[in-house]
């Protein structure tokens, strides 16, 4: 069951080390074979804010543990596909091609195919907080 994978390391963002600062956002930890690349950083769109350009790679049948971010996500499937999975919402399969958002504050996970997955992700969030904060699978 994917509940028992809840503190695994957060593909698409970092769970620790990763916080939105005013400065270059800082390189997360990598879980085992998750890469991350920060590819743009700027202040904005409003005060206290900062928009962050990631570039992601998930290895074949990555786990992303349940987390949150202190804003929105926006993402765009490069490559592979995967199972998403957001609190209120039902779990759907993202595909080469398509993107999806996730709300502020809103526990979601991803559960990776048998590809690699190659995803392009901006955060819109505030700054000083952490990028991502791990939280208990949803019952």
């Amino acid at each position: 069951m994917l509940t028992r994978r809840f503190f695994t390391s957060c593909a698409l963002c970092a769970v620790t080390g990763f916080i939105a600062t005013d400065a270059k956002a800082q390189t997360p930890a990598n879980g085992p074979g998750v890469s991350r690349k920060i590819l743009q950083q700027t202040d904005g769109p409003a005060d206290g804010y900062v928009s962050i350009v990631v570039e992601a790679e998930i290895p074949p049948n990555g786990f992303v543990a349940w987390h949150t971010h202190p804003g929105i996500e926006s993402s765009y499937m490069a490559a592979g596909a995967f199972e998403l999975m957001v609190k209120g919402q039902p779990n759907r399969m993202v595909k080469a091609g398509e993107g999806f958002q996730v709300p502020p504050v809103t526990p979601h996970a991803v559960q990776n195919g048998p590809a690699p997955t190659k995803i392009a992700v901006t955060y819109i969030v505030k700054k000083g907080e952490p990028l991502a904060t791990p939280v208990p699978a949803p019952v």
